[in-house]
């Protein structure tokens, strides 16, 4: 198996992505860009951090950001680096913003929000959300990002993650092939092949981010902590799909090693 030569990222850090499906990158931006975000998302929800009183809602959403705080944050050095180390240079788009924000409060009140899923990458311009799709080449999204823009312990509403879940639901996509399969198709035994995984939280800093692999089973929880916590879900997108006649990136040798293919 060939795996390209790692920038941003050790070498160590890359083949835990390619066997766990995501890597933690600390310090990804700074605590003071990680303030100025915070800062504008109370201003858009109107609410504000000495007021717990206010806090009525277990989750507040926010489509996305497109404003420079958000763009800085998504396009540091350090990311770039990590975004050439696993999808491979010139092989992907600057993020022109940050989006979406499930902004979670402390709340004894379920959100209904906290199955585990897939992210899907394509198909999004149907209603149906049930039937956007995925597919083995993972068309439509080069990876899964989680930006943590407040600190976030085990307590603090931490995504969740089923570690190797990638693989799997590789496996499960290649008979799609190019076609892919809907969210409806992939989620209808409730990703009972994956329930082994071992989970991990996204836990970390302000500043954190977890690169993920497009295919990582995941879900929300509810939050019992004391302090909102700000994180964004973006993907990150290629400029184009796999090509097959270049060098495999991690996200592809995962893909490639998963389904058992030549690498």
């Amino acid at each position: 198996m060939s795996i390209p030569q790692a920038m941003g990222l050790t070498s160590h850090q890359v083949e835990n992505f390619i066997n766990d499906g995501f890597v933690k990158v600390e310090d990804a931006f700074s605590r003071d860009l990680a303030r100025d975000c915070r800062n504008e998302l109370w201003a858009d929800i109107g609410l504000a951090p000495d007021r717990p009183e206010t806090w009525n809602e277990p989750v507040i959403r926010v489509a996305s950001k497109l404003s420079p705080p958000f763009v800085a944050a998504a396009n540091t050095p350090r990311l770039h680096a990590a975004y050439d180390s696993l999808v491979g240079e010139g092989r992907w788009l600057p993020p022109r913003g940050l989006g979406t924000f499930p902004i979670r409060f402390p709340s004894n009140e379920s959100a209904g929000d906290d199955g585990w899923h897939v992210d899907m990458s394509f198909g999004t311009e149907n209603p149906d959300f049930m039937e956007w799709r995925a597919n083995v080449m993972s068309s439509g999204r080069a990876l899964l990002m989680l930006f943590l823009f407040s600190d976030v312990g085990p307590d603090d509403a931490p995504t969740r993650i089923r570690k190797g879940s990638h693989a799997t639901i590789a496996r499960e996509l290649l008979p799609h092939g190019k076609a892919g399969a809907t969210l409806r198709q992939l989620s209808a035994d409730g990703y009972a092949s994956t329930q082994d995984c071992e989970i991990a939280l996204a836990t970390g800093a302000a500043g954190t981010v977890y690169l993920c692999h497009p295919f990582v089973v995941h879900a929300a929880q509810p939050h019992h902590g004391t302090e909102p916590r700000f994180m964004a879900q973006p993907p990150l997108m290629p400029i184009v799909d796999f090509d097959p006649t270049l060098a495999p990136s991690p996200v592809q040798v995962a893909i490639r090693k998963a389904c058992g293919l030549t690498m």
